[in-house]
C-alpha cells in the first residue's frame, strides 16, 4: 500500500498511487477552491452547482459504478431534511447525486481537516459538537431553521458515526424534524465506504459499485412516531441482495471507539451484547 497526503490516502499499486496523486491534487486544490470561494461570496446558486459538477467529477474520476433508485421521492420545493445512512466519507458524494441544494450537519472535529475544514467553514455547513449534549442540540435547531429559510435541504446522519449498519439511529434528527415542521427524507447508501474507508483503512479503490436508494419522504409530524419502524426499513432495504455490501461493524478489528458515543442497534443483539460486555469490563 502506497500511502499520500500524510497518510490519509493509500493506493495499491505504483499506477493507481499516480493516478490518485493527480487527482487530488487537482479535486482538493483549485477545484476546492473555486467551490470556496463561491461559498465565501455568499452565492448559493453558483456554490451548490459548482458542489454538484464537483462531486460528479470525483465520481468519475474514482470510478464509481452508482446504482440509484427512488429518485421520484426528492422534494425539491418542500422544507426537507434528509436521513441518510453513514459508511463514510464518500457518502456526500451520492448525497450530492440527488441535485438537491444542500447544507450538512458535522462534527466540528472535521475543522482540523486542512481542505475538507476550509470547505466547511467557507460554505457555511452546520458544525456542531455532539459532546456539547443540548447545546449542540439548540445549536443545531436555530441553524437548521436557517438553512430550511433558504430553501436548503438539510442533510443529518442519524447514525452520526461510520461504524457500520449496526449503529443505531439517534433520534434527535427525527425531533428536529418535528421542531422545524420538516419532512423526513429516508436515504439508504451502501458499498460507499469500500471507495474510502477511512479511518479504518486510508486505501483509495477505484470502480467500486455504490447503491442508493431513496425510500418515500415522511410527512411533517409523523418522524418521531415512524422513527424505529423507518430505521429498521432502511437497514433492511440496506443488507438487501440488491444492495451493494453494507459495511459492517467488527470492533475486533475496527476497535471499540470508546471515545465515541455511539449505540448498537438491539436489532443485532449479538453485536449489542459484545459492545454491552466490552463497555462493562472497562467500568471495572
Amino acid at each position: 500500500m502506497i500511502r499520500l497526503l500524510g497518510g490519509r490516502l493509500a493506493a495499491g499499486t505504483p499506477r493507481e498511487a499516480a493516478r490518485l496523486a493527480a487527482g487530488a491534487g487537482w479535486f482538493l486544490g483549485p477545484s476546492a477552491r473555486r467551490v470556496c470561494r463561491a461559498g465565501t461570496a455568499g452565492d448559493p446558486p453558483t456554490l451548490h452547482d459548482l458542489e454538484r459538477r464537483w462531486a460528479g467529477r470525483v465520481s468519475e474520476f474514482l470510478g464509481i459504478e452508482w446504482d440509484v433508485a427512488g429518485l421520484e421521492h426528492v422534494v425539491r420545493d418542500r422544507r426537507l431534511i434528509v436521513l441518510p445512512l453513514h459508511e463514510g466519507f464518500a457518502d456526500g458524494l451520492a448525497v450530492l447525486r440527488l441535485g438537491m441544494d444542500a447544507r450538512f450537519v458535522a462534527r466540528d472535529e472535521l475543522f482540523e481537516w486542512p481542505t475538507l475544514g476550509r470547505y466547511l467553514k467557507a460554505t457555511d455547513q452546520v458544525l456542531i459538537d455532539p459532546s456539547a449534549g443540548p447545546a449542540a442540540y439548540r445549536h443545531l435547531l436555530r441553524a437548521g431553521a436557517r438553512v430550511l429559510e433558504q430553501n436548503e435541504a438539510l442533510v443529518v446522519f442519524p447514525q452520526g458515526s461510520i461504524l457500520g449498519v449496526e449503529a443505531a439511529f439517534s433520534r434527535g434528527a427525527f425531533h428536529l424534524a418535528e421542531r422545524l415542521d420538516a419532512r423526513v427524507l429516508p436515504v439508504v447508501i451502501t458499498g460507499s465506504h469500500r471507495v474510502w474507508e477511512y479511518p479504518y483503512s486510508p486505501l483509495v479503490r477505484f470502480g467500486q459499485r455504490v447503491s442508493v436508494r431513496v425510500l418515500p419522504a415522511v410527512p411533517p409530524g409523523e418522524a418521531v412516531e415512524r422513527a424505529t419502524a423507518l430505521e429498521a426499513e432502511m437497514k433492511q432495504v440496506a443488507l438487501s441482495d440488491t444492495m451493494a455490501p453494507a459495511r459492517r461493524f467488527r470492533p475486533e478489528v475496527d476497535g471499540y471507539w470508546d471515545d465515541y458515543r455511539y449505540a448498537i442497534d438491539p436489532a443485532f443483539p449479538e453485536l449489542a451484547a459484545r459492545v454491552a460486555a466490552h463497555r462493562e469490563s472497562l467500568s471495572r
